[in-house]
């Protein structure tokens, strides 16, 4: 019988914390779909993002490879022509690459016009494009000051609010991402006082909702060949507001206290300490920003779920929930005020911690079903998964995580990893400025193991946290004497992590092997004093009468 082809759907929401779903054990907040897709699959529940940042962590999602390899660092960062991305590995297998939504990718522009690729061309607009076909792109900051735009380019879900009705220049603000005041005038979503009110907009007509219609289109299209979709929402990323019903759902009462500490604010690292001073830490601070906040972020979650669920009906209504991978993440998580920060940028668990869940729908996955995974696991290890998936083989030489399919499937991989590396370049910070560092000198790493958390900050001292006898992460042991021995140790793990052949992808370990002494079969004899040193073949052409 011939194999079924199998797809791919991956899922990312932007900023959605690892602990804010119900099967994660958060108390007050639901999310029965999500919990669905874990019951139908594996929860990773040690699963860390390669940077706490947008852009940086999604082109480590996209190339399967860390920052220090592709250096994409920050948001903004063009990712460099030539680098492999999901598309050009899948499209290898015979699979394509589809965008929905969000990536936060800049092209190298530079670099295309170097090597003549035209944006207009089937090759030109894969490279501008991460490497997917793009269905629909919308990286969703419609904000607009007096410089412009934040997001150039198409705005497609702009033009789908006007085509509605809804009025102005920029929809996707005066209504998806503001409400009304009580005399009727705009409540903007970018003042956080505005958080408890209802988005002026349907709910059916805000972000979320409209891209899982346009995932919905694009799968119903699909022809024969094997797919990734990559759907990518928004939410519950920023502006925090949300339409009605979700507006109401959540109230101060269900906001869990933060997770801190004044011990963590008595005598900080200075890099810390820049980052709880700035405006977005100090709003976070307040108690009066976190009743509104949380709750509408709880809000933004559970409308994902909900259209989740219309997304798990979908698929069982085409007939494709049975031979459909379906991945679930964020790109990086939200402090809602832990640890006195807000945003992401750090390295705590809020942070740089995030969802993970796999449903595999072989009958391979039968007996995992439903499990949870404790193995250390980094989000450069979807890209190796999906290609395993997909029936390739994995190019370790360019792809540098592993892939996941062993957990999904019962087996337990040969020398999975003793510790996750995750970085953070802060140059384009104004905490920088504060700090006095140059643009080579504003770089975190992070290696974590399972028990301690070890962060490296080039020319100030390094943090390090116990998380076996201090989870909540609250005293940073890093200039404690009696913890050298393990700062040392961690340290150089980070320095054998940083001497790894990274950039060397355009050979794999095999074809180096069989380069070794190669040269002997094409007549280049080093060293050799007579021609009974060699092999009588390798000296065949060097002897008898010259010109014969």
């Amino acid at each position: 019988m011939a194999r079924r082809r199998r797809n791919i759907l991956f899922i990312m929401y932007d900023q959605l914390r690892f602990d804010y779903l119900s099967c994660a054990g958060h108390p007050h907040l639901h999310t029965p779909h999500m919990d669905r897709v874990a019951r139908m699959g594996v929860r990773f529940t040690n699963a860390y993002v390669q940077s706490p940042v947008c852009g940086a962590s999604r082109m480590s999602f996209y190339t399967g490879r860390y920052v220090h390899s592709h250096g994409a660092s920050w948001n903004g960062f063009p990712l460099k022509v030539g680098e492999m991305t999901l598309g050009d590995h899948l499209r290898g297998c015979g699979m394509d690459a589809v965008l929905v939504g969000k990536t936060h990718m800049r092209v190298d522009a530079e670099g295309m016009a170097r090597l003549g690729l035209a944006p207009d061309t089937l090759i030109g607009a894969r490279v501008a494009e991460c490497g997917f076909d793009v269905w629909e792109r919308d990286d969703g900051l419609w904000g607009r000051g007096p410089d412009g735009f934040y997001d150039a380019g198409p705005q497609p879900y702009n033009a789908y609010l006007k085509a509605k009705g809804y009025p102005g220049d920029n929809p996707w603000h005066d209504f998806a991402n503001a409400g009304l005041d009580a005399d009727g005038e705009m409540a903007s979503g970018w003042f956080m006082a505005n958080a408890d009110k209802p988005a002026n907009i349907a709910e059916e007509d805000s972000e979320t909702p409209y891209m899982t219609r346009r995932a919905e289109a694009f799968i119903a299209q699909a022809g024969p060949a094997p797919w990734l979709c990559h759907l990518s929402y928004i939410k519950p990323h920023w502006p925090y507001i949300v339409p009605a019903p979700y507006h109401a759902m959540y109230g101060p009462a269900d906001v869990l206290p933060p997770v801190r500490s004044n011990g963590e604010r008595a005598d900080p690292h200075p890099v810390y300490r820049a980052f709880m001073e700035n405006p977005i830490g100090r709003a976070f601070q307040r108690p009066e920003v976190r009743a509104k906040v949380v709750p509408a972020y709880m809000g933004l979650v559970k409308q994902c779920d909900d259209q989740l669920g219309r997304l798990l009906a979908f698929l069982e209504a085409e007939g494709r929930l049975d031979d459909t991978m379906i991945v679930i993440t964020s790109d990086h998580g939200d402090y809602l005020g832990d640890h006195w920060l807000g945003e992401k940028d750090l390295f705590h668990e809020p942070s740089v911690k995030v969802p993970l869940i796999v449903y595999d729908p072989s009958p391979e996955a039968d007996a995992t079903r439903g499990t949870t995974c404790d193995a250390l696991v980094e989000a450069i290890d979807l890209a190796a998964t999906f290609v395993a998936f997909a029936g390739g083989r994995v190019p370790e030489h360019v792809i540098e995580g592993r892939s996941l399919m062993p957990f999904l499937r019962g087996e337990t991989p040969p020398a999975w990893r003793d510790f996750v590396v995750s970085e953070y370049d802060y140059a384009p910070t104004p905490m920088a400025e504060r700090l006095g560092v140059s643009p080579a000198e504003a770089r975190l790493f992070m290696v974590r193991d399972r028990r301690w958390k070890y962060i490296h900050a080039e020319t100030f001292r390094p943090m390090l946290f116990d998380l076996l006898n201090d989870p909540d992460e609250f005293r940073d042991l890093g200039a404690d004497p009696e913890h050298a021995g393990i700062v040392a140790m961690m340290g150089e793990r980070l320095a054998a992590w940083a001497r790894r052949p990274s950039q060397r992808t355009t050979r794999s370990p095999a074809e180096i092997v069989a380069m070794r002494g190669g040269s002997h079969g094409k007549g280049i004899l080093i060293g050799v004093y007579d021609a009974s040193e060699v092999a009588p073949e390798a000296a065949a052409a060097y002897r008898g009468r010259p010109g014969r």
